[in-house]
């Protein structure tokens, strides 16, 4: 999520810039899935009611109400009476769980989005061009090594029928918990952290294209995705390209400068909810729904990364956008982790070893045989200063799920013992961190500070 080009004293500033602000983000998403623990394992009746509670009954936003109802009669919870004639009567119903991973979220992925197209698009973009080759191929070891060990253990333990549709949740990488262990084993300043970072930043852009098309929410009406991408299309020219274009042939740029004062950010809101709308109809996941708006977003042809100095007071409208959400994501985050990290301490199951095994063993491995691969076998090299060994301590760095890897457990299992089993080994990832020390000395990472 920062660029990869560090120099000089900057290098400090923007050092502490990102563990300052990863520990605030961290610190939050951690509590609120500390509580979660504590309030499911004391209270488990309590918690799922909480999770499971209606806010709104209605016709356009939120969970199926049947679908809803259905599962609050398998929690055994007195709300299944309590509103059945409101379930009944209405299409959809908005849950706190709803609101938190399918309303709430969707700012979050908006930033990793932005993030991702950052990188891509721009010249100087951290994913452009030969520099990313190594850490691309190496992304695609760490998603494919999950996969392969997930299956293995679901094959081992007769479950892979029940555990099948799961495969994707160990695939993700947690880039801010990942980025904070990474800092602390290698060092600020040595290549494999920012290596580190280009390869969550395409792990992340990976994981969105899966979300999209393997674990759709219901049945895909994909009509609607004409609406989401025609308003972002209809935005971006309307409020984003005629302006430019007008400004071309003048000296003194007037047209762009007085669409942002006259509109500001409006144009781009009320795209983003019309998107959103668009993917929750058209049946894929509705976090997902701001990301068609972000290219129509006029934006600086720099990459700074969010962390960068520069970005703090950067004046287009991609980047105040973004940092207008940062308060507000970090207190999602906790909702996140409070609304998801809930499991019993007594759910864990085959599911929970599949994405532990996926995670801490598929991930390190497949990391290291990829980008081996592309560091020797196709020549591409590893950035000055990085080892062979230093992929395998980086994978086991990067096995950190939890975030992502929640979110995933969500949306791949019905709600029962193998999403609680799944969320379980997402959560137990954490064992990643304590053994990224114990890889880094048996390798001999060397450290460098800024």
């Amino acid at each position: 999520m920062a660029n990869t080009q560090t120099s000089g004293s900057g290098n400090g500033t923007r050092g502490y810039r990102v563990w300052n602000f990863l520990s605030e983000y961290s610190l939050l998403l951690i509590f609120g899935a500390l509580l979660a623990l504590i309030w499911a394992n004391t209270n488990a009746h309590g918690y799922h009611h909480f999770v499971e509670y209606p806010l709104l009954f209605n016709d356009f936003i939120g969970a199926h109400a049947d679908k809803w109802l259905k599962h609050l009669k398998e929690l055994k919870d007195p709300m299944a009476i309590e509103y059945a004639t409101e379930a009944a009567a209405a299409a959809r119903v908005l849950t706190v769980h709803y609101l938190i991973n399918d309303v709430l979220m969707a700012l979050f992925f908006a930033i990793a989005g932005k993030e991702v197209w950052e990188a891509v698009i721009l010249k100087n973009g951290s994913l452009r061009g030969r520099k990313a080759l190594t850490p691309l191929i190496a992304t695609a070891g760490g998603m494919l090594g999950p996969i392969a060990i997930y299956f293995l253990i679901a094959i081992m333990t007769n479950q892979l029928p029940g555990l099948a549709n799961g495969w994707a949740v160990p695939t993700a990488t947690d880039i801010a918990f990942s980025y904070l262990i990474g800092r602390l084993v290698f060092g600020a300043g040595h290549p494999a952290v920012r290596f580190l970072l280009l390869l969550a930043i395409a792990d992340d852009a990976a994981g969105l294209i899966i979300l999209a098309i393997f674990y759709p929410q219901g049945d895909l009406a994909p009509e609607w995705l004409l609406v989401s991408f025609g308003v972002a299309a209809l935005v971006y020219l309307l409020f984003n390209y005629l302006p430019r274009r007008k400004d071309v042939k003048r000296d003194e740029k007037v047209a762009a400068p007085k669409v942002h004062n006259r509109f500001g950010p409006w144009p781009y809101i009320i795209g983003g909810c019309v998107s959103w709308y668009g993917f929750q109809e058209a049946g894929i996941h509705p976090a997902l729904g701001l990301l068609p708006i972000i290219p129509a977003i006029p934006h600086a042809d720099n990459f700074q990364g969010f962390f960068a100095a520069a970005e703090e007071t950067a004046s287009d409208m991609l980047n105040t956008l973004e940092h207008a959400l940062k308060t507000p994501v970090e207190l999602i985050l906790f909702f996140f982790g409070l609304a998801n990290a809930g499991v019993a301490f007594s759910s864990m199951n085959a599911a929970t070893w599949a994405v532990l095994g996926g995670l801490i063993i598929g991930k390190p491995l497949g990391i290291w045989i990829m980008g081996t691969l592309a560091a020797n076998g196709l020549k591409l090299g590893l950035p000055e200063g990085m080892k062979n060994t230093d992929l395998v301590v980086l994978g086991m760095v990067a096995a950190i799920g939890f975030t992502v890897s929640l979110f995933v457990a969500a949306v791949a299992f019905p709600a029962g013992e193998f999403q609680e089993g799944a969320k379980m080994g997402a959560l137990l990832s954490f064992a990643a961190a304590a053994l990224s020390f114990v890889c880094g000395r048996l390798f001999k990472v060397e450290k460098k500070d800024m």
